[in-house]
């Protein structure tokens, strides 16, 4: 909707506050979803939504195999010090 009434506004803000002001969303949700729209076309530069996305996706693969790895290494804690004869 922003593309096709660009040319009957002066700026962005002013038609992304119309289109926003027809669907019930802020002025700024509008000139966001703008922007990355320009972004994931190539025509600006910065993070695209399929980077934002895979990024986010390695975060929690990441985050699963800290967690994974903090499991054996307390059980290794945990035995050492129960074999050791200093603890009998």
């Amino acid at each position: 909707m922003v593309a096709e009434h660009q040319q009957d506004y002066s700026s962005v803000s002013a038609v992304s506050r119309a289109v926003g002001d027809k669907l019930g969303l802020g002025k700024e949700t509008v000139r966001r979803w703008v922007v990355q729209a320009q972004i994931d076309g190539g025509h600006r530069d910065g993070v695209t939504s399929e980077e934002h996305a895979e990024v986010k996706r390695l975060r929690a693969e990441n985050r699963r195999l800290r967690e994974d790895v903090e499991i054996p290494q307390a059980a290794t804690t945990f035995f050492v010090g129960k074999l050791d004869p200093r603890n009998r």
